[in-house]
């Protein structure tokens, strides 16, 4: 049960990953608000105030209980907040540069169905600047139908501080994009990706991953799956390694 939903999130293949050209254009910034509908800017501010929360939530001292090691070389520990629940962390250090990790994780989004048989479609709604999405995600059928399909409607924001490459997202609501039959929508309360360049090694990214989901599924289910919920993680670390050899925080 539990290897049939850590399917549920996204991941990189290594195929893929070595097909990538050997450097990524740096990532650009948003133009001039002056050039954004109200709604645009609602957008962008969705996505930094989730780039906010999950700042402090890096930066404040919270007692954070390991959950487990991932086959992936993931450390995954997790704590409860107000506000958010249940938030997950997986950090792990890839020998793949941070370029080319931001490419795959933002700037080719639509494209990750083509190698991650656990989506069944992933639509950017609309473009805000260079640095906003609106996506709609939905998985695919897991083994047995455990689970259910969802998807997502969420707002992508990429931020790049310093060295850093911040990549969060959050749930957000399109008027046009009624519930899809056969779905259930779920909500992705908060997601941040961080990706920094290890310190004296470029060419490897130190990888942080916060998470906190809500899958709209009943506490039978949920149980049934694997009371901790470190399943959510899995998903996207499982693919992890294979872009490179993993090595333990």
């Amino acid at each position: 049960m539990l290897r049939a939903t850590v399917k549920l999130c996204c991941g990189i293949a290594h195929d893929h990953l070595r097909r990538l050209p050997a450097a990524c254009p740096e990532p650009a910034g948003d133009a001039s608000p002056s050039q954004f509908s109200s709604m645009d800017l609602s957008y962008i501010t969705q996505g930094e105030t989730a780039l906010q929360r999950a700042l402090s939530i890096l930066q404040q001292h919270t007692s954070w209980q390991a959950e487990t090691m991932l086959d992936a070389g993931a450390a995954v520990s997790s704590t409860t907040l107000p506000g958010l629940g249940k938030v997950f962390r997986a950090e792990v250090v890839l020998a793949v540069p941070v370029a080319r990790l931001h490419r795959e994780l933002f700037e080719k989004m639509e494209q990750m169905p083509q190698w991650n048989p656990t989506l069944s479609q992933v639509k950017v709604l609309q473009r805000v600047g260079t640095d906003t999405l609106v996506t709609h995600e939905v998985t695919a059928p897991s083994p047995g139908n455990l689970v259910g399909q969802r998807d997502f409607v969420s707002v992508r924001h990429c931020v790049r501080r310093e060295t850093a490459v911040y990549l969060v997202g959050t749930t957000t609501h399109v008027e046009l994009l009624p519930l899809q039959e056969g779905c259930i929508r779920a909500e992705s309360r908060l997601s941040c990706i961080v990706l920094q360049p290890l310190a004296g090694d470029p060419s490897r990214t130190r990888f942080t991953w916060l998470l906190s989901m809500d899958l709209k599924a009943s506490a039978t289910v949920l149980l049934g799956v694997g009371q901790q919920g470190v399943c959510i993680l899995a998903g996207k670390c499982t693919f992890l390694p294979r872009m490179g050899t993993p090595n333990s925080l």
